[in-house]
């Protein structure tokens, strides 16, 4: 165990908000400016700005769309893993 169970929200939060912004600030920066020799500097200051607005809003906002989801569910269960 790296890190204790009580900071489990905000592991969850930290990996969610890394993962989607850098995939989203990266499409988003190629499509609008394209890939040249500045893109890199590019897709990193939006990262920068938006990694802690992402990180805020999944901290706050994912409680609540996870119990929104399970009232919209008829039986909640837990996510299984399928054996191939």
């Amino acid at each position: 165990m790296l890190v204790p169970a009580r900071y489990a929200r905000y592991v969850f939060t930290t990996i969610m908000s890394v993962y989607m912004v850098t995939i989203m600030t990266c499409v988003i920066t190629l499509v609008n400016t394209g890939f040249d020799s500045g893109f890199f500097w590019r897709w990193l200051h939006s990262f920068y700005i938006a990694w802690p607005i992402a990180f805020v809003l999944i901290l706050i906002g994912a409680p609540r769309l996870q119990a929104f989801a399970a009232r919209l569910i008829k039986n909640p269960e837990p996510m299984k893993k399928e054996n191939p």
